[in-house]
C-alpha cells in the first residue's frame, strides 16, 4: 500500500510540473501538450485514489501504516 500511496504523490508532484510548464510555454503545440499531459495524470491519480479506497473497504490492515524495512 506505501508504493501506491508513494507512485500516487509522484504523480501529484508530475500534474504540479505540467500545469507549470503548461502555463510558463509560449509555444501553443507545447503548451497543449503539457496541459493534455496534466490531464492524463489526474485520471491516473484518480484511479489510483479509487485503488487505495477499493482497498481500504476490503481490506482495512492495509490503510495503517507500515513500519520502514
Amino acid at each position: 500500500m506505501r508504493d501506491i500511496k508513494e507512485h500516487l504523490e509522484k504523480l501529484r508532484v508530475q500534474i504540479a510540473e505540467c500545469e507549470i510548464i503548461r502555463d510558463l510555454a509560449t509555444d501553443p503545440k507545447k503548451r497543449e501538450l503539457f496541459g493534455r499531459l496534466a490531464e492524463h495524470h489526474k485520471v491516473l491519480a484518480g484511479e489510483l485514489e479509487r485503488a487505495i479506497q477499493t482497498s481500504a473497504e476490503w481490506w482495512p490492515d492495509l490503510t495503517k501504516p507500515v513500519a520502514p524495512r
